[in-house]
């Protein structure tokens, strides 16, 4: 079986009903996968290689909450998706990636990849919610200023850790300005895919 996003993408699928999780799961991996390829760029890979090592960053975007849904309790989840994705032979970077995006797991973030991960995941969330509470209800109107504003506002999308945004940016060794910028250009390009081109959008 070939370990690809779109596989990825249809364990998601396959896990989680609801479209929420879904999407999340998706504007996760956009921000990932374009910090993949600012990795592979800075590694010197190119062709299949690099395609591959992007992939990998896409792929543990796409799966890292793959089991909350059916799982959402600090003893299971991300550990029984983990289990499952170890059984059908999924990359141990993309597990040790999974397994270090929370917290509580024990697993510390050392590769790239894992620190990518911790650093989008909190931020994808907060950019889509900046996105739905434009007019247009698109990631397009959204700017890099309006969204540091919405951070200090502890009223907007309470649910999101912004101390994990700003620790995610210091572990990629970049300003949170920079990290936010890098997430926010990364589904601005996909904005269709994500859902979040919105109503009225400027073309």
């Amino acid at each position: 079986m070939e370990h690809t996003r779109e596989r990825a993408w249809e364990l998601l699928r396959e896990w989680t009903a609801g479209e929420s999780l879904r999407k999340h799961g998706l504007a996760v991996s956009v921000c990932a996968e374009a910090y993949g390829a600012m990795e592979a760029a800075r590694l010197g890979l190119a062709g299949a290689e690099a395609e591959e090592f992007v992939a990998m960053y896409a792929s543990a975007g796409l799966l890292h909450d793959m089991d909350y849904e059916r799982h959402p309790s600090l003893a299971e989840h991300p550990f029984v998706g983990v289990r499952a994705l170890r059984e059908q032979g999924w990359d141990e970077r993309v597990l040790h990636a999974i397994l270090a995006h929370a917290d509580y797991s024990g697993v510390a973030r050392e590769s790239h990849l894992d620190r990518a991960l911790f650093a989008c995941d909190e931020l994808a969330g907060f950019l889509t919610a900046c996105a739905l509470v434009k007019p247009t209800r698109s990631i397009l109107d959204v700017e890099v200023a309006g969204v540091k504003k919405k951070m200090k506002d502890k009223a907007f999308a309470r649910a999101v850790k912004r101390e994990d945004i700003a620790d995610g940016a210091a572990l990629l060794g970049l300003s949170v300005e920079e990290h936010v910028g890098n997430c926010l250009a990364a589904m601005q390009r996909r904005a269709a895919e994500l859902g979040l081109q919105g109503s009225e959008s400027a073309s």
